[in-house]
Formats: structure tokens, sequence, C-alpha cells
């Protein structure tokens, strides 16, 4: 079929399986289409607890769709591409959490919610990109244990004081990729740019940039911005909201372009597929999904 009639399609089956449609920022611009949500992981998955419809369908890597299971546990969740992974989310292992927090019983595990099932079950609580600093500022204690990003943790504990945080050696590799050179080939051109990126950009990055932001809030940043030109430093699939928001503003990424193809193994036919014949079942074993939900259930009471 072609694009839009499969678009079509997918759209009259979800209506008539009782099926929303989440879409992360990074998926490709004909999925973001047919969603019914766009949004970051965790904006999505709160989105599905409180969506009417007894299934999810999560157009995103794995540990995405376990978090809307995690939160929606009487619901169907499916995933159109269950071997969609995270290279970030690889970077922790159960085990080697478990050995940090045994020779460091008085940290606290603070687990960015870029993580499988598993490692959230582990934390004391989850943070996101946007309230990372927030959450480590309001914990107990003066210890803390933050996993895996080492460069999101970085960004936000370079102006914190009081705590002593102890990052993990994990980052994502998109945004690792970004550098100042990948930007500043791109600035040359264009100098009157402003260079706006994701904290999961390394510090070189993230100390020069003009904004720094989660995905949500470098949206909103373009949307209020008096400045009519930008260099953004995260994954290529959030123009495609950009240039919905603002379409009379200029989006420039770095070179060589920032681009995941986890996020890209998402594909139409995939997501038809999974909506039709009801396949890819994401679970989560009950006694994680409850400590897991309650890790994050700590950070939304804050």
């Amino acid at each position: 079929m072609e694009v839009q009639e499969l678009q079509e399609e997918i759209r009259r089956q979800k209506e008539e399986k009782d099926v929303v449609i989440l879409a992360h920022y990074y998926q490709r611009p004909e999925i973001q289409d047919i969603a019914d949500f766009v949004g970051d992981s965790l904006e999505l998955s709160r989105a599905a607890a409180s969506a009417p419809q007894g299934t999810i369908l999560f157009c995103g890597v794995r540990f995405m769709a376990e978090t809307a299971k995690i939160l929606s546990p009487d619901k169907k969740v499916l995933t159109p591409y269950p071997l969609a992974g995270c290279l970030l989310a690889d970077m922790a292992d159960p085990r080697q959490v478990e050995e940090a927090k045994k020779a460091n019983p008085d940290a606290k595990v603070v687990a960015y919610v870029n993580v499988y099932a598993e490692i959230k079950a582990l934390a004391d609580i989850i943070c996101t990109s946007a309230n990372a600093r927030k959450v480590m500022e309001k914990m107990e204690g003066e210890k803390i244990i933050f996993l895996p990003d080492r460069n999101l943790g970085a960004f936000h504990v370079r102006t914190m004081k009081g705590k002593g945080v102890t990052l993990w050696n994990g980052y994502c590799p998109i945004h690792q990729g970004i550098t100042p050179q990948s930007i500043e080939r791109v600035k040359a051109q264009h100098p009157q740019a402003l260079v706006i990126v994701h904290p999961e950009c390394p510090p070189e990055v993230t100390e020069k940039a003009d904004f720094v932001g989660s995905t949500s809030q470098l949206l909103r940043f373009v949307e209020k911005s008096d400045a009519i030109s930008f260099i953004v430093g995260t994954e290529e699939g959030i123009l495609h909201q950009m240039k919905k928001t603002a379409p009379d503003k200029e989006f420039l990424l770095p070179d060589p372009v920032p681009y995941c193809d986890q996020m890209k193994m998402i594909t139409l036919d995939r997501v038809h597929k999974a909506l039709e014949e009801g396949i890819y079942v994401v679970d989560v074993e009950e006694t994680v999904r409850a400590k897991a939900e309650q890790a994050i259930r700590r950070m939304l009471e804050l």
C-alpha cells in the first residue's frame, strides 16, 4: 500500500479495535502523523494510562513500551517491533547496579527513565531529562548514584551543591556523536542560528549552547523564541513537530545528522502488522512492574 493508504487503514483499525497509538518525537514523520499522542516517553505513558482505550500501541523503543505497561498494568501494550532497543538503556546491567548498591549502601539510586523495567525496579526513584536536578536535590541523604547517562547527570550536577553524585559510565551514542565540531560546521554557514541541544549531549556541547532542554522543552523553546533559525542538537525526528509548531522558522541539524536507527526500526508496515494481528505484546513480570511503578510514583509525588 502507498503511505497515505496505509495510514488511513491504520486509523480505521485503531478505531475498530479500541487502540490508542503513541509515537515518540524521534519516530518517522509518517508515524508521528498517525499517532493519537506524540511526545517524550514518560509523557506518552501517562497519556496512555488516562486514555479510554484498552490497548496501547507504542511506537518507540522497548523501554518506552515497558513504561507504558508499568503505568497501565490492566491494558494490553503492543510494540511494532520488539527488537527496537536503546543502546543507552543497554549500558545499565541489573547485576552491576545491584553490586553498586551493595558497595554504596548509603547512596540513593536515581535512574533516568531511559532504562529497562528491571533497572527501574532497582532504583529508589526515576527522573526525566527535565527534572533530574530537582529529583536529586530533593532526595534524602547526601550520596546518589545517577544512572545510566553520564552526560545528563553531569549537566544537572554541575550547578548543584550539597550532594555527592556518582555518575554511571553510560551515554546515548546518538547524542554523544554531537560534538562542538559537528555544530560549528553548520554554525559557520548560519551564524545567526541559536544552538539548542538535549542534555544527553557531551558537556563540551551543553556548556556552549544557547539553550539546553528535554525534547519537550526544546519544542516549547522554538515556539516561544523570537529567533528564526536554530541548530537543533538532538535526534532528527524532532524537526517534524518543530516545523508544525513554528512553520516560519528555520531548523538545522549538526553535521553529521543525529539519527537513531533503533527508533527508525519502527515503520508503517510494522505498525500495521502489529495492529492487524495484535502481536508483539509487552509484558513486565508483576514483582518487577510493581517496584518500577513505585519508583516512578515517587518522582510524580515530588
